[in-house]
């Protein structure tokens, strides 16, 4: 090579260097202990502690003592499983994940958060490729997941929960809730032919097999409704006359009964004498 050149091919080689995208900085997880994942800038932004009291999910006892111990031996390095919560909307699926992650991130500081958009499902390996070569242990929680984008979704996720050849992620573990059991999509219309339709739809189904815990939430029945709403009465002092009459009436204006609709109508209660209620 002609000596002369070599100036010049410094110079090209410094302004490629200096138009190439900078590395992402490394995640700061002492930032918090709940994250929201950004998968455009692969960043992790911090999110205040959830407020809610896990002893005041009521009506779901046996949801909460199977979540937790399986969340317990995840947080010390035992077996566990990827976890499906599913069952009808309002019932307090995301509500208890995030209530009793914040019990277990008490008492296991490496315990981290992370919560994903569930359009962004094809972005679950890179991040939990990343996440592996971390020393904290992760919660991924994928709120509302079911596969609008139809197999191509559902196949990005058991890459996710497979690993690969170098396996699943033994720091993570995943947390899905759905209203369907089996994560279909909403709108399932059959428009390739009847052999490619039932193939993706056996892809979607089959994504459920990979949870190895699936955990039911059924409808709320009118006397746990209603010991929802005494305990969250007693909780913040909210006396009143005909608490059960009101609380019904909020139902049935409503058109169903189940923990989220108790909680809206113990909010509404509770601004109307003023009392504070956490987020």
């Amino acid at each position: 090579m002609n000596d002369a050149a070599l100036p010049l091919l410094a110079r090209i080689a410094d302004a490629l260097e200096r138009l190439a995208p900078a590395a992402p900085a490394a995640p700061d997880f002492a930032a918090g202990r709940l994250f929201r994942h950004e998968p455009g800038s692969e960043g992790f932004v911090p999110a205040p502690d959830y407020p809610m009291a896990l002893d005041l999910l009521i009506g779901v006892e046996r949801q909460k003592d199977r979540f937790v111990e399986n969340l317990r031996r995840f947080a010390v390095g035992l077996p566990c499983n990827h976890v499906l919560l599913w069952g009808v909307r309002g019932t307090g699926k995301s509500s208890l994940t995030k209530a009793a992650f914040m019990v277990l991130a008490a008492e296991y500081p490496a315990l981290k958060l992370v919560e994903v958009d569930r359009d962004e499902v094809a972005a679950l390996p890179p991040l939990f490729d990343l996440l592996r070569a971390r020393a904290e242990r992760f919660v991924v929680l994928c709120d509302d997941l079911s596969f609008e984008d139809g197999a191509a979704a559902a196949k990005a996720l058991k890459s996710a929960l497979e690993g690969g050849v170098a396996g699943p992620p033994e720091n993570v573990l995943f947390v899905a809730t759905s209203n369907r059991r089996h994560l279909m999509p909403r709108d399932h219309v059959e428009t390739q032919g009847a052999i490619a339709a039932a193939e993706n739809a056996e892809e979607e189904m089959s994504v459920s097999d990979r949870f190895g815990l699936w955990i039911g939430f059924p409808p709320m029945d009118q006397p746990t409704y209603l010991a929802a709403i005494h305990g969250y009465a007693e909780r913040f002092g909210l006396e009143v006359e005909n608490l059960e009459r009101r609380a019904l009436q909020w139902s049935q204006l409503r058109g169903a009964r189940s923990g989220r609709v108790a909680w809206q109508f113990i909010r509404d209660l509770a601004g109307e004498l003023g009392v504070n209620l956490p987020a």
